[in-house]
């Protein structure tokens, strides 16, 4: 494909018109509040269909060293290198079935990876595994979360289908309570919340949704059942159904074509389309990677990290559309932003962008034949407004004579959900199955949710105390006032296309904090000095973002149009610096959140393991 030149400045004027047209046309009053839990009355589209029922089971009543809350690659990872650091009491506790978070729940046809497999999964030299696919499918991720916990031993004193109720700081004891949705209510020394930004469903709040009488179902909890086949495909199931989707984002990019395949008519119901890059997928061999080396994983994982956070690197190892594309994560970093001022970053982003939209735009025009359907999936945003997607089966799936593309952006989305079908403008479309590709309540699980109760000391509710003075913490970590309450996930830390390798540093860095902890017989605290220090250095970069995301398209980067949450969010100056910092602070600072215990801690004794399920 031949790259489009950069636009000229009338071009990118008539850009800027088009952008602010095609945003205003999505954006809703409404904002965030347009979605639903999948809870209460709608608690069936969250239900767990892999596994056949939780194992019965007493209520715990016994004391932990080490609770992880969640069991995907957040809390294995925690898991391993807490094993590493001789810690022998650790106990996950999982809401579904086994191992693997958001990869135990994504299993719908077609699901992959959109990072390179040999970067995005972790201890693969660790492992000795060596990835089978450039970008894996969802079952190669899965094993591999597996494969982790079994070298760990981490299936010893896991509690899998089981949810985390509330957690409460005991003064007298020093320990935390944890209590579960299955009678549990034991102590732990330490608690470490991973349960992952990409867990909890959610629905689109479209009136009527109750009353579709057809079949239903949400892509992180496929109905294999309903449709047949595996995410290999084979549907037969749907050979003779009208089938909607909703969601264009990344699962739709992946399922639609899966589903053109199979349905004997597919109804895509769009709002906002993706960008879709280039895939090309592909078997590889341990030499194509350079698995012969020892530490292979871990150089390619780093080069990986340094390029897409725009950062210099001799080589690209990895050679793929997210490293192509690095010149526009690196302008929006603060480092960038400080050479020639706002003004000339500005400038010097909106002409990158442009080129690249264009190439982008001239993708669809170049393989999708009818021209209504090729400018409507064309995406007019700038490019780091929506997460980035990437298929070479997407576009050619609209050449087929099954597959009708409705946009609903006129109607800033579907209208009404009607006993029978799905009414977009003054169309109503008859289904025999909805299919809600909608995606989960991104960030909002766990701790930060609501749902999840936390009390510290005195009493104090975490999320009450961030109502009034905003989120609080040293390095997105811990926080004052909570004891030994370590956090995981992008807040006030850092975060990457690669998510597993930011989840590896954090996990990394969780298990020194407890060992730390565990020699000098001390709790975890920062002061609320160290955390107005650390809010301090996040305000560096702050501002300088909500000119873009303002500008954007509705998404859940900014709260479907309505800009970034108010307050530094994270460590402005890229991953890479990020864990530069951290690496440096364990070995010089890590002193300053250590406390002195009054009650003398006894370690929970090892008990005999008892696989819970493998």
């Amino acid at each position: 494909m031949t790259t489009p030149q950069t636009p000229a400045p009338h071009e990118l004027a008539a850009l800027r018109r088009r952008y602010r047209l095609e945003r205003e046309r999505r954006v809703r009053p409404d904002g965030a509040t347009q979605y639903r839990d999948a809870d209460a009355e709608f608690g069936y589209y969250a239900a767990d269909p892999y596994t056949e029922g939780p194992i019965e089971r007493d209520p715990l009543r016994d004391t932990v060293d080490v609770a992880v809350i969640g069991g995907g690659f957040g809390g294995i990872l925690t898991g391993a290198h807490l094993r590493r650091q001789g810690v022998d009491s650790v106990r996950i506790i999982e809401k579904g079935g086994d191992f693997g978070g958001t990869w135990y729940w994504n299993r719908y046809p077609g699901v992959h990876c959109d990072v390179e497999s040999h970067v995005y999964l972790p201890m693969l030299d660790e492992t000795g595994y060596v990835p089978e696919w450039k970008y894996a499918p969802g079952d190669e991720i899965r094993r591999h979360a597996v494969r982790i916990a079994r070298k760990f031993d981490l299936y010893a004193d896991t509690l899998f289908s089981t949810g985390v109720t509330a957690l409460t700081w005991e003064e007298a004891s020093e320990t935390w309570t944890v209590t579960t949705d299955r009678g549990d209510s034991f102590r732990a020394a330490y608690v470490v919340n991973a349960t992952g930004t990409l867990t909890d469903p959610k629905l689109p709040g479209i009136p009527g949704i109750e009353d579709f009488a057809g079949h239903t179902f949400h892509t992180s909890r496929w109905d294999y059942a309903y449709t047949g086949g595996t995410p290999r495909g084979g549907m037969t199931g749907l050979a003779d159904k009208r089938v909607g989707v909703v969601g264009t984002g990344a699962t739709g990019i992946q399922v639609i074509p899966m589903l053109a395949e199979d349905a004997a008519h597919l109804y895509v119901f769009q709002r906002t389309p993706s960008t879709v890059d280039v895939r090309d997928n592909r078997r590889t061999t341990a030499g194509d990677v350079g698995a012969d080396r020892e530490g292979w994983a871990r150089r390619r994982r780093e080069n990986y990290l340094r390029i897409v956070s725009g950062e210099s690197a001799e080589q690209d190892l990895v050679a793929d559309r997210w490293t192509a594309s690095a010149g526009l994560l690196e302008k929006l970093l603060p480092s960038f932003r400080r050479q020639g001022g706002r003004q000339a970053h500005e400038a010097a982003y909106e002409a990158a962008d442009a080129a690249k939209m264009n190439e982008l735009r001239a993708r669809v025009e170049q393989t999708v034949t009818d021209p209504g359907t090729a400018e409507k999936l064309k995406p007019w945003y700038r490019y780091a407004c929506k997460r980035p997607t990437f298929s070479d089966h997407y576009y050619p799936a609209f050449n087929r004579d099954n597959v009708t593309l409705v946009d609903t952006a006129d109607t800033h989305g579907i209208q009404r959900i009607t006993e029978h079908g799905v009414t977009a403008g003054t169309t109503t479309y008859e289904l025999d199955c909805l299919i809600f590709a909608t995606g989960f309540n991104v960030g909002t699980s766990g701790i930060h949710s609501g749902k999840l109760p936390v009390h510290g000391r005195g009493g104090v509710q975490l999320l009450h105390r961030w109502a009034r003075q905003g989120p609080r913490t040293l390095h997105g970590f811990t926080s004052n006032g909570f004891p030994n309450l370590i956090q995981m996930g992008p807040l006030q830390n850092a975060s990457s296309v690669n998510f597993t390798h930011i989840l590896d540093e954090q996990a990394i860095h969780a298990a020194s904090l407890i060992a730390a902890a565990e020699a000098r017989g001390a709790l975890i605290e920062p002061s609320p000095e160290t955390e107005d220090a650390w809010i301090a250095v996040l305000a560096e970069g702050a501002p300088d973002h909500e000119w873009f995301h303002a500008e954007c398209t509705p998404g859940y980067y900014n709260r479907e149009g309505r800009g970034r949450p108010n307050g530094p969010i994270a460590y402005p100056h890229g991953a890479v610096a990020f864990h530069t910092l951290l690496e440096r602070w364990r070995d010089e600072s890590m002193g300053e959140v250590l406390r002195n215990r009054t009650v003398p801690r006894n370690k929970a004794v090892p008990r005999n393991r008892t696989v819970l399920r493998t």
